[in-house]
């Protein structure tokens, strides 16, 4: 990645903050290019709304029907590898992985959650109704 990235919101927390709490964890320092009008949208580029658009493909994974598990963990896949990593690959790989709490995260026995099985997914369309 060349240069400093650029964040492009409005000025005030929304989807943008995990992005932004994310480049700070990492050491990563950004730019910011405030949305202050309509006529601001068209002049860049909708990536931004991407992290917002993966983190829905994946939150309604637990709930899709059996059939269509793979094609949607093929676009998610997809756009994952063609539109977020690339932009932040030199984060996540070699700054964020290597802080130490980050580090004591991923270790077996913290409290990160395991992935879902269909055990949680049964739980969780229960507790949310779906």
């Amino acid at each position: 990645m060349s240069g400093k990235p650029v964040l492009h919101y409005f000025n005030a927390r929304g989807r943008m903050e995990c992005i932004r709490w994310l480049l700070a964890a990492a050491g990563v320092e950004f730019e910011e290019k405030f949305i202050e009008r309509p006529e601001d949208l068209e002049k860049i580029d909708m990536y931004a709304e991407g992290i917002a658009d993966l983190s829905e493909m994946i939150g309604h994974l637990v709930v899709t029907p059996p059939d269509q598990k793979e094609a949607k963990i093929s676009l998610i896949k997809d756009r994952t590898k063609n539109r977020y990593l690339p932009v932040f690959e030199k984060a996540l790989k070699s700054r964020l992985s290597s802080l130490p709490n980050v580090k004591k995260f991923l270790q077996p026995g913290s409290q990160r959650k395991p992935p879902l099985d269909e055990k949680k997914i049964e739980e969780a369309r229960k507790i949310f109704k779906l």
